[in-house]
């Protein structure tokens, strides 16, 4: 099976996480609380479970790694070539505030870099999907279109934020950009819009796990675009112990140098 075909299968995939969703969604569902007080819903767990079962499926010999499963020792990680990483359900504080800014996240990895990867929006039928050398698409109404990153930046600059995690380091950078228009919105979809030209440049610079990024990671790099650590060099994946991201940027225009504003 070539990329661009497992690309179709796991945004098949991702859809009927996507049915299991919303089947929560609407509902009167219940909010427990993980360890680290991060919401977990039965959408979570289902979502999970058909991703798993379906990705099984599709290359049983490709381990998965969900944020909704027991991961594996970094010593047994350490060893995987090609793997999958998946957020059943990312942006679970969208999903209880019922804004339907969530979505469904799932990402190939090969050495320690996003080879493709879907991102789907289940409350507002749209989705994302592509990889390095892939494209990238944008689907929504039953029509599929190409996206590519804006370039060069837009005047004023269009900024894409958390809508969920705003903090003291985005202001900051938000004050270094000078004039701006800022966007917020939840989950993964702020990778999204800058993919599509939507916005110029996204900063995280609060914590994210890896399983939170790479989907979307792929969909930028397929639509021109970069994610780089604060340093400049690219977000990797499966690299260490811990899951863990560092403070990220997402932009389109790669002639500008984001650094300097943080």
């Amino acid at each position: 099976m070539t990329d661009d075909q497992l690309l179709d299968a796991v945004l098949d995939l991702a859809r009927r996480a996507g049915e299991a969703i919303l089947e929560v969604y609407r509902s009167d569902f219940a909010v427990a609380a993980k360890e680290d007080r991060s919401p977990l819903t039965e959408a979570d767990l289902r979502a999970h479970r058909v991703i798993v079962a379906g990705l099984s499926a599709l290359t049983p010999a490709l381990p998965v790694l969900s944020e909704e499963s027991a991961a594996a020792p970094y010593d047994v990680r350490a060893g995987w070539s090609r793997y999958w990483l998946v957020d059943p359900l990312d942006g679970t504080r969208e999903f209880v505030k019922r804004n339907g800014e969530f979505t469904v996240n799932i990402a190939l990895i090969g050495g320690h870099a996003p080879v493709l990867g879907v991102v789907y929006a289940p409350a507002l039928e749209v989705a994302y999907a592509g990889g390095a050398g892939l494209g990238a698409f944008k689907e929504a109404g039953g029509t599929r279109s190409p996206i590519r990153v804006a370039t060069p930046a837009a005047s004023p600059l269009r900024v894409v934020g958390s809508r969920s995690h705003a903090g003291e380091s985005l202001g900051r950078f938000l004050a270094g950009l000078g004039a701006h228009a800022l966007v917020s919105m939840g989950s993964s979809l702020k990778l999204c819009l800058v993919a599509e030209g939507a916005a110029d440049v996204y900063p995280r610079l609060g914590p994210t796990s890896e399983w939170d990024t790479a989907a979307a990671q792929a969909v930028v790099e397929g639509a021109g675009g970069a994610v780089t650590d604060t340093a400049g060099g690219p977000l990797r994946y499966n690299a260490k112990a811990d899951l863990l991201n560092p403070h990220f940027l997402v932009f389109g225009d790669r002639a500008r140098d984001w650094t300097r504003y943080l």
